[in-house]
């Protein structure tokens, strides 16, 4: 249950605290997971190698590329009205963040594109089928196309790298990959081969809006790390993370906590994520008003499973209670990492995958 806390020896000869935060999604705090020393040697590290914006201001040719995707307009309204009544509400298109062509959409963006591309004569926010057809979809993405984004605007607003932890690389490293595989108690294959250690650094005014870490099931959908030897082609691919480790490096001045909006909520309704103009998923604006709320501390770890379990030992169904995010940095700079454990929900692919690594 929510408070309960375990000790299990994650290094030899010393018991850690394992307790737990939400059951929906499972979701655990070890304090001193690393030690000051090893927090410290990260980020060194991470900086010797060199950060990268995660993610770039978006591109010029937005246009172009929204000319090239071949969609009516009657697919595009259907696809937007998540209830099928015939009308578009503002959450109904704000829950489309890929609109936005990489920007943060908030209640206030959408009214103002309404009244730049003349999509609502009546004012209400609300777009009927009718006053959907009569709008020029060009004039939409050259709206879009002409918004001058800031770095604030975007959905994360960051600088990251990433560290080798197999064979042959720096004994730290190395030691908290094994601390990772007792504290998961996953098959050390199955973490030996999964994603580099991510290293996050957020300024003053940083953040990361709530999102999955991991992408839905279909079976149309291949996993980054499967897909090349499963040699499918697939419409879809996404990061098939099972489950996330996540430490932090640092104490933060200000800000910063990892939000859970929606965790240990009784139901998942996407459109309930936006009432009244107030987006749960805003994390520069509405971190208070999320469910669970982690502080980091530097050393914690937090550790969590993105998919439930398909009830025969494997992965199952995403865990949609598993949205998080990066809560505004207000003061100071935060540190964090990110150890992903890589799964294919489809168990023939994953065990193809691991016979391949271990040739």
């Amino acid at each position: 249950q929510v408070g309960h806390t375990q000790r299990v020896e994650l290094v030899p000869g010393r018991a850690h605290a394992v307790r737990t935060l939400s059951l929906k999604p499972l979701l655990f705090e070890i304090p001193d997971f690393l030690t000051e020393e090893e927090c410290k040697l990260i980020v060194h590290l991470a900086k010797l190698k060199g950060l990268q914006k995660s993610q770039i201001l978006p591109t010029e040719d937005y246009e172009e590329a929204m000319e090239m995707i071949e969609i009516s307009q009657m697919d595009i309204f259907n696809l937007l009205d998540h209830n099928q009544d015939g009308q578009l509400q503002l959450k109904e298109v704000l829950t489309h963040t890929r609109l936005g062509n990489g920007r943060w959409m908030t209640p206030e963006n959408i009214r103002e594109m309404y009244t730049a591309v003349k999509a609502d004569p009546d004012g209400n926010g609300v777009l009927s089928l009718e006053e959907f057809k009569q709008l020029n979809i060009r004039d939409f993405h050259k709206y879009m196309g002409s918004q001058k984004a800031k770095m604030s605007d975007l959905v994360r607003n960051s600088q990251h790298t990433w560290l080798y932890q197999g064979e042959g690389a720096h004994q730290v490293m190395r030691a908290i990959r094994q601390r990772v595989m007792r504290l998961t108690r996953l098959p050390p294959e199955i973490v030996e081969h999964s994603e580099p250690l991510q290293v996050v650094r957020y300024d003053q005014g940083g953040h990361y809006h709530a999102h999955m870490d991991s992408g839905p099931v279909f079976p149309e959908t291949a996993c980054s790390h499967t897909k090349l030897v499963a040699n499918e082609s697939a419409p879809f691919e996404t990061s098939c993370r099972y489950v996330t480790v996540l430490f932090y490096l640092n104490n933060v001045t200000g800000g910063g906590e990892t939000v859970f909006p929606i965790a240990d909520n009784r139901t998942y309704e996407e459109m309930s994520l936006i009432q009244n103009d107030i987006d749960l998923r805003d994390t520069r604006k509405n971190c208070d008003k999320g469910n669970l709320r982690v502080k980091p501390q530097q050393g914690t770890a937090v550790f969590w499973y993105n998919y439930l379990s398909d009830g025969e030992g494997w992965v199952g169904e995403l865990d949609d209670f598993a949205l998080h995010g990066g809560c505004l940095v207000t003061q100071g700079t935060k540190w964090i990492a990110n150890n992903w454990i890589n799964v294919d929900p489809n168990r023939r692919r994953q065990q193809q995958f691991q016979q391949e690594m271990e040739r």
